[in-house]
């Protein structure tokens, strides 16, 4: 939030994963409707930690983070957290956690084939998308449609630890993704204080 001073933003976005694997989930739910005006999706841990969506296809430790999640979020939280929409659209851009292909199941965008596949979809000239975690920017060959993946504020996972996210120009139609960093140390210290799997918070170091 400290980097974006001095930016003119005007609306801030989330796309999704509010909560589910770091130690502070009630403080960042309390940031983000804090921000106005502001536009939030669902992620699947958001959905996860609601009880709104399987835990099947978790691993073991986003699992564990999930339950310890929901055990440290009062209601109204986890009510906030139902009433997010799987997507958002503007005249300018859509909003979706995963891909376009069956939103509700939060599939991945790693590749350019995979963003293709969206690009199919778009009624939009720009799509915004996070849930791989690993920042990236597709271009259809003839400009009409871009993807842009803004990576990761809490978890990236692109090998570069720095916390990652987007600034968007809606006078330009031009994003740019800003990489910022922050004391990993001290936010592992708070994960592994909170008894949670302690390679949640190793990776952090890594960016993996």
């Amino acid at each position: 939030m400290r980097r974006l001073e001095g930016e003119n933003i005007g609306h801030y976005i989330s796309l999704g994963d509010i909560v589910g694997y770091g130690a502070d989930p009630l403080e960042c739910i309390k940031l983000l409707r804090s921000l106005s005006p502001s536009i939030s999706i669902a992620g699947n841990h958001d959905l996860g930690v609601a009880g709104t969506f399987d835990l099947g296809g978790f691993s073991e430790h986003a699992r564990t983070a999930v339950l310890w999640t929901r055990k440290n979020l009062a209601r109204p939280e986890l009510e906030y957290l139902k009433t997010l929409p799987a997507i958002h659209k503007d005249k300018n851009f859509t909003l979706v956690h995963g891909s376009l292909e069956k939103p509700e199941e939060f599939n991945y965008i790693l590749t350019k084939s995979d963003a293709i596949d969206s690009m199919r979809l778009m009624t939009t000239p720009l799509l915004f998308v996070g849930h791989s975690h690993m920042a990236g920017i597709y271009n259809l060959e003839d400009g009409t449609k871009r993807v842009v993946n803004v990576g990761s504020v809490g978890q990236p996972r692109d090998r570069d630890p720095r916390a990652s996210f987007a600034i968007y120009d809606d006078e330009t139609a031009g994003a740019r993704i800003v990489r910022v960093g922050y004391d990993i140390e001290k936010a592992r210290k708070k994960i592994l204080d909170a008894g949670l799997p302690a390679f949640l918070g190793d990776r952090l170091r890594e960016g993996i």
